[in-house]
């Protein structure tokens, strides 16, 4: 068994229950909702001109960061040779590379993973120290940085969150495009789990188990979606008994957007799967799925459609 799975049941059966009396405070701007952009951009692999992409990307969806305090958040999970696990080094070093030129006050890289206690082992072993200028000075460790109380997180339960991110002007959130055994797929929203400190609430985020996962997704989002950005890499993907054992799936792309439920529904139509039926993402959205919602930009997600397998219990999930 691994450590993950010593998760105390008792606690997660309660979680529904306690959803029901909790609910996230919503931050959201109010009225009515407009169009999102999201940009699906052809990236097929890691030697690709990737911050050309990602400059691309950004106009595609009016991204401005002129003199704003950027802070890129990837997705680092576990010890990974393969690039399937963690976000690819050479993305993220891409994104600082055209984020700096477009302005930015700074750019730092910040992470919290839920499985490892050795962030900084996790990403020399991951290529961050060789692969990004200036790595040791930009980096935070989210789960032992400073933190400061925000109130009313989860109805009226209060949270610890890292002041590095509490003090971003902007949020960067570089997931993987990966499926999860138990949320069906993770992506930008679900990469939101990092911000939460492991020195409070422990591995693998323990409060936010309590909370249950989808209701916590929810919650992060709401929280610091004003000041939210995603950039997924889908270039290799994981399938199967993601986020950590499943296998490397090359679907050759990034997917970029300011509104992550619009990105992270467009990431699960890429991957053939039917956003309706991820919890967490029809409990983020005010409205519906309907069509013209998203303003994809670049490449239509039926025409990059490249099916990412699920373990049987997630079948269902499967788009039509």
């Amino acid at each position: 068994m691994k450590r993950r799975d010593l998760i105390p049941m008792a606690a997660i059966g309660v979680a529904g229950a306690w959803a029901l009396t909790h609910q996230p405070k919503d931050e959201r701007p109010k009225g009515p909702r407009t169009r999102s952009a999201v940009a699906v951009l052809s990236a097929q692999n890691y030697e690709s001109d990737l911050a050309g992409i990602l400059q691309r990307g950004l106009a595609e969806c009016k991204l401005d960061v002129r003199g704003k305090r950027v802070v890129l958040k990837p997705n680092l999970v576990e010890f990974d040779r393969n690039t399937c696990i963690n976000t690819d080094a050479r993305v993220v070093a891409a994104a600082v590379e055209v984020f700096e030129r477009m302005g930015a006050a700074s750019v730092c890289i910040a992470e919290g993973p839920g499985h490892r206690r050795d962030t900084l082992g996790i990403a020399a072993e991951a290529g961050y120290r060789k692969m990004i200028p200036g790595f040791e000075r930009r980096f935070t460790d989210l789960n032992r940085d400073d933190v400061a109380l925000v109130e009313n997180f989860m109805g009226d339960d209060p949270m610890y969150f890292p002041k590095t991110i509490l003090g971003a002007d902007l949020i960067v959130s570089m997931a993987k495009m990966k499926t999860h055994h138990w949320a069906g797929a993770t992506l930008s929203m679900k990469n939101f789990f990092g911000l939460v400190p492991g020195s409070v609430y422990g591995w693998p985020k323990n409060q936010l188990h309590y909370y249950g996962i989808h209701e916590s997704v929810v919650a992060l989002h709401r929280k610091f979606a004003a000041k939210s950005f995603a950039i997924v890499d889908g270039i290799v993907g994981m399938e199967g008994n993601g986020p950590i054992q499943g296998y490397p799936k090359h679907a050759g792309l990034l997917v970029l957007g300011r509104d992550l439920v619009a990105v992270d529904a467009t990431c699960c139509r890429v991957m053939g799967l039917d956003p309706v039926k991820i919890s967490y993402l029809t409990h983020a959205l005010t409205g519906n799925f309907a069509p013209d919602w998203i303003d994809q930009r670049g490449e239509l997600p039926a025409s990059v459609r490249k099916d990412f397998a699920l373990l049987p219990s997630f079948r269902g999930l499967r788009l039509v």
